[in-house]
């Protein structure tokens, strides 16, 4: 391979997709533990099942249009996702992939070349808002973005917004888990614009946070949001979602929004729908104060039917999938699920009690008139309406 770049590369295989990318081998000899932030070009092998589950979305969106679609990833890196859904999405019209660096932007080209995709994919060097903003003309918007930065993507969301079309897709993965977990909670404040909390659940807060500060953004230029995914995994959180004009349609969004307040004594949860809400400073189960968490986003955190087109993409896509389907299989079964969930071994480690399987657990609460399901958040999570001194009395009764 003839190598016009003064960095080492290697060959990287994923899906249809071969590319080439900055050697991480090479940090590892030196004892720096790899990291795709300090590579020369950005590429991150751990976000593997990201793309796969992006590429089975933006499959299944196109599929709902019935039309050949127009994408931009203003993120781009070496290239790979753009490249991998120039070939394995069908009714892909045009892609335009840019990133600021132009090292980036030069091994992109390179990577579009190899793989023979100069006619569907359009390579800059500019500003990602900058790019955006001149793609804002009604002739010039996208069909679908998808903003995958490394950490936060709220300083791109109203560029992107702005260069969408009326019933647009948009992909934003959120990577700057600290705040959005409550360990910065003004950093958090500062990006997402809600109070976040330390919780056990502090994952799926996360994805609400992003979800709500997508909202709200859209509202500020009319459109309303649905949430077709989201998930948690690894290191970040990543929202799907389609965007409607419409001033009633953002108001509909908006009610949608709300906070939770949560007791750190005896898991005691409250949930209120909107900016004005009126919540219980005081928990009334045990008299202990409520902490609260957003506005944060209360709906639904998936559609049950588009996840099921979801996952029969995915089994298409073959067996190298099988996480990516794992995730959805779970995320399909909670998308009607109330927010928050509990967390066996953490009521176990609060209370001093042993830890019983969580199908026995599950099995209590079933007894009890409540529904449950378990959530891709975490293995040992349950998400269930009862409050939480049934889940407790749950776990006490299924000790064996």
């Amino acid at each position: 391979m003839e190598n016009r770049f003064d960095f080492p590369l290697e060959r990287v295989m994923e899906g249809n997709a071969r590319v080439y990318v900055p050697v991480g081998r090479a940090l590892v000899r030196n004892r720096l533990r790899y990291r795709p932030s300090r590579s020369t070009v950005f590429y991150n092998p751990v976000m593997k099942l990201n793309r796969d589950v992006a590429v089975a979305i933006l499959q299944v969106f196109q599929r709902s249009l019935n039309d050949r679609i127009d994408v931009c990833e203003p993120l781009g890196g070496s290239g790979i996702r753009s490249i991998r859904f120039s070939l394995e999405v069908e009714g892909v019209r045009s892609i335009v992939l840019n990133d600021i660096n132009p090292l980036a932007a030069n091994l992109a080209r390179y990577n579009i070349e190899k793989n023979n995709l100069e006619n569907i994919v359009e390579v800059t060097n500019l500003n990602a808002n900058l790019l955006l903003q001149e793609h804002s003309r009604p002739k010039s918007r996208f069909d679908a973005i998808d903003l995958d930065p490394f950490g936060s993507p709220t300083p791109f969301l109203d560029s992107a917004l702005s260069a969408l079309k009326d019933g647009g897709l948009i992909a934003a993965t959120a990577t700057d888990m600290a705040p959005l977990c409550g360990v910065h909670p003004l950093a958090c404040l500062r990006k997402y614009g809600a109070v976040p909390l330390r919780t056990e659940y502090c994952h799926e807060l996360a994805v609400r946070i992003l979800l709500g500060s997508i909202a709200v953004t859209a509202a500020r230029h009319d459109f309303g949001i649905r949430v077709l995914a989201s998930h948690s995994t690894d290191h970040y959180v990543r929202a799907y979602l389609t965007c409607y004009y419409g001033a009633k349609r953002a108001d509909q969004s908006l009610l949608s929004m709300g906070f939770i307040s949560h007791c750190f004594n005896c898991f005691h949860r409250e949930i209120g729908r909107g900016f004005a809400t009126k919540l219980p400073s005081v928990c009334p189960e045990c008299g202990e104060i409520l902490r609260l968490c957003g506005p944060l986003w209360i709906g639904a955190l998936a559609d049950s039917e588009f996840c099921a087109l979801i996952l029969e993409k995915l089994h298409e896509m073959g067996s190298d999938t099988n996480a990516s389907v794992r995730t959805f299989e779970r995320i399909s079964k909670e998308a009607d699920a109330p927010p928050t969930y509990y967390v066996i071994d953490r009521i176990c480690d609060k209370f001093n009690l042993p830890i019983p399987r969580t199908e026995v657990v599950m099995e209590k609460i079933l007894e009890r008139g409540y529904k449950v399901v378990g959530t891709h958040f975490n293995p040992k999570g349950l998400k269930t309406e009862s409050p939480a001194r049934v889940v407790k009395e749950a776990i006490t009764n299924g000790q064996i």
